[in-house]
């Protein structure tokens, strides 16, 4: 007698999981054992669990939440803004040769310009406070959502818009029914991109010049030699980017839905 399907697929999914963390749980032993058999000083790399303890009890505390609170809250602004700002920007670019063209120069220069080394430019025009951390975020951002979005658009393919033009409809409903949802999967790759850049940006910015903020945590702990509670801010920032990118995947599938179905 066969399972039933209900059966077959909780025990594809729990084969799916359990090839999905094994090796991160593999990981964790490894993180576990070595500072107890003396592999690494536990002064400097504490075990799992006791990064875990220290973990909780920030947690109970609410310190861990405050400064989670403050970098999400300026991660997200930046990148909110980044997006808001850079896709309408690199459509237009993309759709339009000339733009392109006198804007190409530009961009080659700043997307070759790490965000980090303009850190201190930003701090100097705007200051320590939240203004420039949520700038140097947006700088960040720009870039790959910008390119991405101007290749996105140079790489529809020609047989589209051709058959497109072929019905007679306008520019304008040519871009919104054929360029902009041919354009999605590429768009979505860059602001990818520019959520990871957001969260690794803003920690280093938070290293150098706040009052709060995972990055400071981390830098706090560090100097006061609270090794645990800084690995579980380190931590915290790994769950934050996961948490990010798969949000970000969800809702890439969302828009993509087309694609899929033409795929399908």
């Amino acid at each position: 007698m066969q399972p039933s399907k209900p059966k077959l697929f909780v025990l594809s999914s729990l084969g799916k999981i359990f090839k999905q963390s094994i090796v991160l749980v593999a990981l964790f032993l490894v993180w576990e054992i070595a500072p107890r058999i003396g592999l690494v000083d536990q002064a400097f790399f504490p075990t799992f669990s006791s990064v875990l303890i220290s973990w909780w009890n920030l947690i109970i505390t609410g310190e861990l939440f405050a400064h989670f609170a403050a970098s999400i809250t300026r991660s997200f602004t930046g990148f909110a803004l980044a997006v808001i700002i850079t896709i309408p920007l690199g459509l237009v670019i993309g759709w339009y040769p000339l733009a392109r063209e006198l804007l190409n120069p530009v961009l080659e220069l700043f997307r070759n310009t790490a965000a980090l080394a303009l850190l201190p430019v930003f701090m100097l025009l705007m200051g320590i406070g939240e203004t420039s951390k949520i700038a140097i975020v947006i700088f960040a951002c720009t870039w790959p959502i910008l390119l991405n979005t101007i290749a996105a658009v140079g790489s529809v393919d020609p047989l589209l818009i051709k058959s497109a033009r072929s019905m007679n409809i306008s520019s304008f409903k040519l871009f919104l029914k054929v360029i902009l949802p041919a354009s999605v999967p590429m768009i979505f790759t860059g602001i990818r991109m520019a959520g990871t850049a957001a969260i690794l940006v803003l920690i280093a910015a938070e290293m150098v010049g706040a009052k709060e903020g995972l990055g400071y945590l981390i830098t706090y702990s560090q100097y006061n030699f609270q090794i645990p509670e800084m690995y579980a801010g380190i931590l915290t920032i790994a769950l934050l980017g996961l948490l990010i990118n798969q949000g970000l995947s969800l809702l890439e599938r969302k828009f993509s839905k087309w694609k899929q179905h033409v795929n399908g």
